[in-house]
């Protein structure tokens, strides 16, 4: 979660930092019915932290960063793995909460779907939980997209702890690049977007260049799935980059449900799932683009971010899109090293040059997760003390280290040393471009709807199964409708 003036993140919704602040001394704590993945567990043992899974492979060096943050000696973490995809993770929250358990104590929540979970009053409200100390720091400190996505948009209240912001890049193997001719070093790629034409027709010699299919299966990977990610990110991304998307000006992208313009039937949108097609099924594919070249094959619509990257991590392609851990994964000595490049993603149009406000030029689907306590745990007051401790520039240190996850506080990000947080600190120059031209989703408490609304019709035009005009005239029908619910 990332913000840039370019895309409005962070004054979207209205909330000054002032009155962020201020919210740490309001009343009213947030009680419900809720509950969580395990069983009721209120037996005084470790805090448990439903999170990813790699967090359970760096439970110890975390919980030694806690206690040096002031955890209290004897508060433990025990690290629940979640489903890797966010779609799967929602449901079991949704299930968890609604069932009222007491455990998991702490929840790592995606910050696409915080908000209804605000909405139903599912979360602690950390604004009168949390010292004012962190509060301020929070406040005044984080990036102020991630408090947008955490906090009611009416109120300005915290419910979640933002964690780490995510926010993709172009991977790419650089001595295959060189090899074919081009100098990324030279032409500066790590901080100079070039626009997608200019990719595709690049990536297709250095493809041919190699054999083509016969050495690499694909030129290209990224998520063109049926779930969550291709909304809220690589689908959302993309068409902004055009100068399309899903409601106009992106002042519209966290509040306005019925009021705001719904603006996906419209040409940028259209040029996006042409290009898809074009580099799955190649430029004399039916709606395609005759201008862009085959990058890829049909693989893309079936693939989720693993599927699209461990290709990548095996040597079967050349290009791939994709979050700062596959930079971890594949920048390691075992895999490529400094043979791995990266760089911004292309764009459709010049910056400024698009349909509306915080449109045109690169975008990187601004991603994330928080932190949330469990209203229903018996073990509150030491959850807030896990979060308390989450919020220190030393563990946010650790995380970067070994996980790549980017810190939220960006001054955090500028101090770290490059040689000690792994393959990631070769590619701060080129995060800082992304995190500086994110597009968040839409995070409003009807987003999970609308999301499974996008991704369904933009995956059937990618497929072919009906056409741009026809798939975005359905989504633009259905949006209306349910913006009026």
């Amino acid at each position: 979660m990332v913000q840039s003036n370019r895309t409005g993140a962070g004054e979207s919704n209205g909330i000054s930092r002032r009155r962020f602040v201020e919210a740490a001394g309001a009343t009213g704590a947030a009680a419900t019915v809720a509950g969580c993945l395990g069983g009721d567990d209120g037996d005084g043992g470790p805090i448990q932290l439903s999170a990813d899974a790699d967090f359970e492979e760096i439970s110890d060096d975390i919980q030694e960063a806690l206690r040096e943050a002031g955890l209290d000696e004897d508060v433990e973490i025990e690290v629940l793995p979640g489903d890797f995809e966010t779609d799967s993770r929602l449901a079991e929250y949704t299930q968890a909460l609604d069932a009222g358990r007491s455990s998991p104590d702490i929840f790592m929540m995606d910050s696409g779907w915080t908000m209804p979970f605000i909405f139903r009053g599912q979360l602690v409200n950390l604004s009168d939980a949390l010292s004012e100390e962190t509060l301020e720091y929070v406040g005044s400190d984080y990036l102020p997209a991630t408090i947008d996505t955490a906090s009611d948009p009416e109120t300005g209240d915290l419910y979640g702890l933002p964690l780490f912001p995510d926010y993709p890049t172009m991977q790419y193997r650089k001595d295959l690049v060189e090899e074919a001719g081009y100098d990324p070093d030279g032409e500066n790629w790590a901080t100079e977007p070039m626009s997608w034409l200019e990719f595709a027709e690049m990536a297709a010699d250095v493809w041919e260049y190699h054999g083509g299919e016969d050495e690499y299966e694909y030129a290209f990977t990224t998520q063109a799935d049926a779930y969550e990610g291709l909304a809220c990110c690589t689908f959302n991304e993309t068409m902004t980059s055009f100068g399309g998307a899903y409601f106009g000006d992106h002042d519209n992208l966290f509040g306005s449900v019925g009021d705001r313009p719904i603006t996906v039937d419209e040409e940028p949108l259209y040029d996006t799932i042409r290009m898809m097609r074009s580099f799955m099924y190649g430029p004399d594919a039916e709606d395609a683009d005759p201008d862009y070249p085959r990058l890829a094959n049909s693989d893309l619509v079936e693939f989720t971010e693993e599927d699209a990257r461990e290709p990548f991590t095996n040597g079967d392609a050349i290009f791939h899109r994709n979050w700062p851990y596959s930079i971890v994964i594949n920048g390691d000595d075992e895999e490529w090293g400094e043979d791995l490049g990266v760089m911004p993603l292309p764009y459709g149009v010049e910056e400024g040059q698009g349909n509306y406000a915080g449109t045109g030029g690169t975008a990187a689907a601004l991603g994330g997760w928080h932190l949330t306590v469990n209203p229903n745990s018996e073990r509150q007051e030491e959850a807030l003390q896990v979060l308390e401790a989450f919020a220190s520039e030393n563990v946010m240190l650790t995380l970067f280290e070994l996980n790549g996850n980017i810190p939220p506080d960006p001054s955090v990000t500028q101090q770290a040393d490059e040689d000690l947080v792994g393959p990631v600190g070769r590619y701060l120059d080129t995060l800082a471009v992304a995190g500086e031209n994110t597009v968040p989703r839409p995070v409003t408490d009807i987003w999970p709807e609308q999301s499974a609304m996008v991704y369904q019709e933009v995956h059937d035009a990618y497929r072919g199964e009906k056409t741009p005009e026809a798939a975005m005239s359905d989504l633009d029908g259905q949006l209306e409708e349910s913006e009026q619910v």
